[in-house]
């Protein structure tokens, strides 16, 4: 990291940017941040989203698990049979590299009783992905990194939201590679029908940083291929130590019910 101190070169820059922001027609400089924000769901339909499920060929929306009711997107076990591993993620069609992203989320009373346990109001968002094609289709896990979305599981016991987990990837957390599959953020404890705001400010393969109602809450760097947890994959894509400046953005199912709204992005 480069930390500049006292650089008049640098001051001036921050005086120029300052007044030029604060200068000059504030109904254009409005105009323009609104253009780069884009919504990722129009509220409607899947436009634009491809599904990738456990033990199904990619683009197959087994038993129609992402479901689009009343301008919400829904993660729905009502027509399964049973889990049966069924691990899903639903992967906008365009990758991004450095991005601020925001959704809302909270999650349903349905959880499938055959999911592992750890699935009990836990679901997640993943970023940095492979591609849902070139996903095999009894590969548990994508590679990819994962904003870990949780909820309060028994009364008064902390479980923060906001965390971050790494299948079949690596981030440098407190100046060295974290072997923890899962780091747990400094977020509050959240109702499992709450409504909560999440955001990831990501800067390639730099600094990435998860945002829970508007405050940070985690931060790591380096987002990279290597660790475990993710199974059955090519081997031709995990190359470990590779760093991970972009890939796809996924919307996660473990047997946990769960909604989402409100999803933008922009592009940094």
């Amino acid at each position: 990291m480069i930390v500049y101190r006292n650089h008049p070169g640098i001051l001036c820059l921050l005086i120029l940017l300052f007044a030029t922001s604060c200068g000059g027609n504030s109904s254009k400089s409005t105009t323009s941040h609104d253009m780069v924000w884009q919504s990722l769901f129009n509220g409607k339909d899947l436009t634009g989203w491809i599904p990738k499920i456990h033990h199904h060929e990619t683009g197959d929306n087994y038993a129609n698990t992402f479901r689009v009711v009343d301008g919400i997107l829904v993660v729905d076990y009502s027509e399964y049979d049973g889990f049966n591993d069924r691990y899903g993620h639903l992967f906008y069609e365009k990758p991004f590299g450095s991005f601020h992203l925001k959704w809302e989320y909270r999650f349903t009373e349905e959880w499938l009783t055959d999911a592992q346990t750890y699935t009990y109001r836990n679901s997640g968002v993943m970023f940095h992905s492979q591609s849902p094609e070139s996903i095999l289709v009894e590969q548990d896990w994508p590679i990819s990194v994962e904003y870990q979305m949780l909820a309060e599981e028994e009364e008064g016991k902390p479980r923060p939201t906001g965390n971050m987990c790494s299948p079949g990837t690596d981030v440098v957390f407190e100046g060295k590679i974290d072997e923890r599959h899962c780091i747990n953020s400094s977020s509050a404890t959240f109702k499992w029908d709450e409504w909560v705001k999440a955001e990831l400010i990501v800067y390639g393969d730099s600094i990435v940083h998860h945002l829970v109602n508007g405050e940070t809450v985690l931060t790591y760097t380096q987002p990279q291929i290597g660790g475990g947890v993710a199974n059955r994959f090519d081997p031709g894509i995990k190359i470990d130590g590779k760093p991970l400046t972009g890939g796809y953005i996924g919307l996660q199912s473990e047997g946990q019910g769960v909604l989402f709204r409100e999803i933008w992005i922009r592009e940094l």
